[in-house]
């Protein structure tokens, strides 16, 4: 167990920041109409489930329209 709080430093900043970029990017999912590809739903999907910030990744380089 020594080892895991040696991690802690580095581990809560970095659980924090992927809540948080979910949470920004649910937002953005939900208070916007159109997608450069797919749909709410798929968004929503694919952001809950790669949720270690590879969804809201991809929603942002993929799906986001420009506006």
């Amino acid at each position: 167990m020594p080892e895991v709080r040696a991690l802690l430093p580095f581990l809560i900043p970095l659980a924090a920041a992927e809540f948080v970029l979910l949470g920004y990017t649910l937002f953005h999912i939900m208070t916007h109409r159109s997608y450069k590809r797919g749909s709410r739903g798929l968004w929503i999907a694919v952001t809950l489930i790669g949720m270690q910030f590879i969804g809201p990744v991809l929603y942002f380089l993929l799906g986001k329209e420009d506006s």
